[in-house]
């Protein structure tokens, strides 16, 4: 039986957006700290701000490169993944160039990801490819997850949450069998209340990036009449 505890460790607990106050980071910190999520996930503008926030727990501190759109250049990306990890972030996670793939450009999706994935094993950082599953036809997706496992990704990822469409149960299992067992999938965008996120982990997801992990956590605790410790 899944335990609220082991829930909530396989959960990313996510504020991305572009506007808010001290207040929301603080409270994305307090929270993780206090439910034992696995990271917070959050732009890099804020890693310092969660490292002073987190001193002391298990929480890691996860960094989003070339987010939302992922359109910089591989040569921006890996200035992004040095800075983040120099400053502190313990996990990546890094949205592909899209349009690449879309135009038939391995090489340089492969070079981008090559390239995060050694910044991050060189630092003991975990690294995480975001394909941005709404926009890619299943070809172009198992096409990612396997160049994603052959560089050596610690997980592929589903969504930025903010695109046209977020995680589902197809893709996670798609994605599953592409990437085989060594690699970690992470389920993200849409994933808000307990049946979606059992729904995923049922699929194959290892994590789940979302911004709900509280309500979550908590309705798994309400059915189980379980005390959190």
């Amino acid at each position: 039986m899944l335990t609220p505890q082991a829930l909530a460790a396989l959960i990313d607990y996510t504020f991305l957006k572009p506007y808010g106050t001290p207040a929301d980071i603080e409270r994305l910190c307090a929270e993780a700290a206090a439910y034992g999520f696995a990271m917070v996930a959050i732009n890099p503008a804020e890693i310092e701000t969660c490292i002073r926030l987190l001193a002391g727990t298990s929480v890691r501190v996860g960094a989003a490169v070339g987010f939302p759109l992922g359109q910089n250049t591989p040569e921006v990306k890996a200035y992004e993944v040095a800075d983040s990890i120099q400053r502190g972030a313990g996990e990546i996670d890094m949205v592909i160039n899209i349009r690449a793939l879309q135009a038939e450009d391995t090489a340089l999706v492969r070079r981008e990801i090559a390239a995060m994935t050694r910044l991050c094993r060189e630092a003991g950082a975990i690294s995480k490819v975001i394909l941005e599953t709404c926009y890619l036809t299943d070809d172009e997706k198992r096409l990612v997850c396997r160049i994603a496992r052959d560089e050596g990704a610690n997980f592929v990822k589903t969504s930025t949450g903010f695109g046209s469409g977020g995680a589902t149960v197809a893709d996670i299992r798609l994605m599953r069998e592409e990437a085989g067992p060594a690699t970690g999938v992470k389920a993200s965008g849409g994933i808000r209340d307990l049946a979606t996120a059992l729904a995923m982990i049922e699929a194959g997801a290892t994590r789940l990036g979302t911004s709900s992990g509280v309500v979550i956590v908590e309705t798994l605790k309400a059915q189980q009449g379980a005390a959190f410790t």
